[in-house]
């Protein structure tokens, strides 16, 4: 038979993990918690979801083609917050808006590759970027990171070849949750530039890292947009997931690449998605501060809970953002505990095998807890469950 795009990849993981509630009842006094999936759960505040259906009822363009690139508008906007979050001059013909953090990344693959050539990911990866190489035909390069999940520009630099055309990073990680220091992103972006390669920087949780000030400099660094590219998502700071608003921020040949691949696969991005995020980006910069504290103070909890876990041998390796990653104490490899935890504890959560090559065993020492829609209480619950495991 033969072999397709979409065959050369394996099944999304989120799809897969769900499919391990089929059949299982979770008994009133210990309901299901999961914390497979980094997205809310709670939909859009109420303010945002008035204007949003005034918008759909009362504008007609609400239900019309737009521009490929995205609104002017929303563009502007973007390309102003981008400027005052890290201190720097874009423009708003350097952005570009699209359905989705996920289609701004396949859009920019696209753009920059052709069959056959690399791209270095650092494992633990993020699993929706290697399907992606792997469908386009791109080589997935693991780039293994340390005992903090932080990689080393030094061993990339070792995997580049005249076949590389990109790193990717993730900061705040997803899955490891840490925040890459400043210091450590602008070595990747030096490296890039020298060896002309592009840098990815898929900022999704921006809006959750816990530092004041510029995460990073790259923005100000004079020729920029030939070498940065930066990846953004509008769906965790203002619970739009379902209305998929992503964004990049490049120079404006790449984006004229990236147009091509954009007018073919979606035309545009939905309007009412585009208008919710212009809305709340001027609308509810207070509300998000408040998501963000509280975001925080979850992950305090984290922290606050964790002695109980190391006490049985659990090590947590990330933390921040949506995520915490451990690496876990049992004989079992963790796929088969993240599937046996269903039954026997009522979590659903990822095994650190879908975040890693499998030649990587790392991976069956590892998970991924999501913890942005548990509150305080929510995971404590979980650590008992947890910290009453024996397998």
């Amino acid at each position: 038979m033969t072999r397709t795009r979409t065959a050369a990849t394996f099944a999304p993981p989120v799809m897969e993990a769900r499919r391990w509630l089929e059949g299982v009842v979770f008994p009133e006094d210990r309901p299901l918690i999961n914390v497979s999936q980094a997205a809310p759960v709670d939909p859009p505040p109420l303010a945002l979801r008035q204007a949003m259906a005034e918008f759909a009822v009362t504008e007609d363009s609400a239900h019309l083609y737009g521009p490929v690139l995205g609104n002017p508008e929303l563009r502007a906007e973007l390309a102003s917050q981008i400027s005052q979050h890290y201190a720097a001059e874009v423009a708003s013909d350097q952005v570009a808006i699209t359905s989705g953090c996920n289609q701004a990344f396949a859009a920019v693959i696209s753009a920059i590759t052709d069959e056959g050539d690399e791209v270095i990911l650092p494992t633990p990866w993020y699993f929706n970027h290697k399907m992606w190489l792997d469908m386009a035909g791109v080589h997935a390069i693991d780039l293994k990171t340390d005992d903090s999940l932080l990689p080393n520009p030094d061993a990339a630099r070792v995997l580049i070849t005249d076949k590389t055309r990109a790193i990717t990073l993730v900061t705040p990680n997803n899955p490891g949750g840490v925040e890459y220091p400043s210091d450590l992103v602008r070595a990747f972006y030096d490296l890039a530039r020298e060896t002309g390669i592009r840098l990815l920087v898929d900022e999704t949780y921006r809006d959750f890292d816990s530092r004041s000030g510029p995460p990073h400099d790259l923005f100000s660094q004079p020729g920029w947009q030939d070498t940065l590219v930066h990846l953004y998502s509008f769906s965790k700071a203002y619970r739009l997931t379902g209305h998929r608003v992503g964004a990049i921020a490049t120079g404006t040949d790449l984006l004229a690449e990236i147009e091509k691949f954009l007018d073919t696969v979606a035309i545009c991005p939905g309007q009412i998605g585009q208008f919710a995020a212009l809305w709340g980006m001027k609308n509810l910069s207070q509300w998000v501060a408040g998501e963000r504290a509280e975001i925080f103070d979850r992950r305090a909890a984290i922290q606050e809970q964790l002695p109980r876990l190391a006490d049985k041998g659990w090590r947590l390796l990330g933390l921040g953002a949506y995520f915490a990653y451990f690496e876990h104490p049992f004989d079992i490899p963790s796929d088969e505990l993240a599937r046996r935890l269903v039954p026997e504890a009522g979590i659903l959560l990822l095994p650190g095998t879908m975040f890693l090559p499998d030649s990587d065993t790392a991976g069956k020492r590892q998970v991924r807890i999501a913890f942005a829609n548990l509150d305080r209480s929510g995971i404590a619950q979980l650590f008992d469950r947890l910290q009453a495991l024996s397998f």
